[in-house]
């Protein structure tokens, strides 16, 4: 019934099924189930019941499944390094500017649908629909065949990991460090949530600020506090940087 909504040309239906045989190295059976999953919110579909067809539930479940495979593979991967590292490393890997980029990288992102007249107000869209594919993913074919194909058909092909390793990303840190060598109150506030619930599924925005000594600076939203203000920090710390109130090498 759910295919009666997912209807494709045949032009898009061969880069669909190219797609997981070239990038993901399978043949999908449920092909409904992923047709969804690349649905985006802004082009909801009405189901007869009265429910809209779209990714969101597909990613809140991809969500934590791809957080748990890429937990377990940086737990074998490094068996010396600490939670402090191996949560760092998960955060890089998992953040929703790496997932965007990896989702354009594999092509996913050509397969996505949109409203395109409102592209500039959705900023996670790829990232959001890559989640939803692992959530896809681990329905039709389980945890051990999902993980296989993370580990081997995106991690091990699509993902520097030394390179992610080097990678800067406590901007908080950093921004803080900063603050407390120039006499400067460094603060982050949620200046705003906002609150998403369909089919009863409820999810949190939080909108971030930084304010150095009371004065306001960049904005971010994410889906945690925490990611909201490492990528506030962040902004504001080029900002700093290219102003020259913070030398690059800091």
């Amino acid at each position: 019934m759910l295919r009666l909504f997912c209807k494709r040309k045949r032009k898009e239906n061969e880069a669909f099924y190219k797609f997981f045989k070239n990038v993901l190295g399978f043949e999908p059976r449920r092909t409904d189930l992923y047709e969804i999953a690349f649905i985006h919110r802004s082009m909801s579909k009405e189901a007869p019941q009265g429910h809209r067809i779209n990714n969101e539930r597909l990613e809140y479940l991809g969500d934590a499944v791809l957080g748990a495979i890429v937990a377990d593979y940086l737990y074998q991967k490094y068996p010396y390094q600490g939670e402090g590292f191996l949560t760092e490393m998960r955060s890089k890997i998992v953040s929703r500017k790496n997932l965007n980029q990896l989702a354009h990288k594999i092509g996913l992102s050509d397969l996505v649908r949109y409203n395109k007249e409102q592209q500039g107000v959705f900023k996670s869209v790829d990232g959001d629909a890559f989640e939803a594919l692992i959530g896809a993913i681990y329905l039709e074919k389980g945890y051990s065949f999902t993980r296989k194909v993370v580990v081997q058909r995106i991690i091990n092909m699509h993902i520097d990991i030394d390179a992610v390793l080097h990678q800067d990303w406590n901007y908080k840190s950093k921004l803080i460090d900063w603050g407390q060598k120039e006499r400067k109150k460094v603060a982050f506030a949620v200046v705003r949530t906002m609150y998403q619930s369909k089919q009863g599924l409820s999810r949190r925005e939080y909108e971030v600020q930084v304010t150095i000594d009371g004065q306001p600076h960049e904005k971010a939203v994410e889906y945690s506090i925490k990611a909201a203000e490492q990528l506030a920090a962040e902004k504001t710390y080029k900002k700093l940087c290219e102003s020259g109130q913070i030398q690059p090498t800091e």
